[in-house]
């Protein structure tokens, strides 16, 4: 019994070795990232009525019926 506690202290000890700390704290500031917004042309928020069938969907048109 005294060899499974070695070995169960000398697991512990690599596992403390390696695990044992939390890695560094990271800044917001440095998770985040600022990027100035241009102005739109307009093309992306425009509605297109003639252009709506492509976003539609439909289970029976998709089948054919």
């Amino acid at each position: 019994m005294n060899e499974e506690l070695t070995g169960d202290a000398a697991a512990a000890a690599a596992r403390h070795a390696r695990y044992g700390k939390l890695p560094e704290r990271i800044r917001f500031e440095d998770m985040t990232e600022g990027v100035e917004a241009g102005p739109g042309d307009g093309t992306r928020a425009s509605y297109d009525p003639a252009g709506t069938w492509k976003y539609y969907s439909c289970l029976a048109l998709d089948l054919g019926l």
